[in-house]
């Protein structure tokens, strides 16, 4: 992913995760912090049908929705899923997949423990087919991070696997 890619980024956005508007600006820092994260999917004819976003964070801590990271860097443990996003017509041709173990080498690489993200649109079964699985800690802290994602929002986990750290 580029900068000149965020106009697609927020097209797709739209089209694919109604009702939870992100600023360019939150996608644009996610990516000047860990462009290795940030992904375009790209078909045949050149164009963009999806994207995914992820970045080193901290578990258990899940990045309010339409909010600036700021300067919260130090100790992070596990490869944050922010987004990702598929358009339609991509579906089931093995992007989501791709997109996961794109982030296992990830976490390998930077020697993170953890994954997570929070899963919506009643998602929890997808992420679970990859090993994710809802967070135990129902810390009132937790509840707060996921209100901007609305109702049914949950806070998933997966722990690496043994030769990846």
């Amino acid at each position: 992913m580029a900068v000149t890619d965020l106009p697609q980024v927020m097209a797709i956005a739209e089209r694919v995760h109604v009702g939870y508007f992100e600023a360019e600006e939150v996608f644009a820092e996610r990516l000047a912090r860990f462009p290795r994260g940030c992904r375009m999917a790209v078909a045949r004819d050149g164009a963009a049908c999806g994207y995914a976003i992820m970045h080193p964070w901290h578990l258990g801590q899940p990045p309010a929705l339409n909010r600036l990271l700021g300067d919260a860097c130090a100790a992070v443990d596990c490869l944050h899923l922010h987004d990702i996003a598929l358009l339609p017509a991509t579906r089931g041709a093995g992007l989501g997949r791709g997109a996961v173990d794109f982030m296992r080498t990830v976490m390998r690489e930077e020697k993170l423990p953890h994954a997570a993200l929070v899963a919506v649109h009643g998602s929890m079964g997808y992420w679970r087919n990859f090993g994710f699985e809802p967070w135990q800690n129902e810390a009132r802290q937790l509840r707060e991070y996921l209100r901007s994602y609305g109702e049914g929002a949950v806070y998933m986990s997966m722990v690496a696997p043994a030769s990846n750290v």
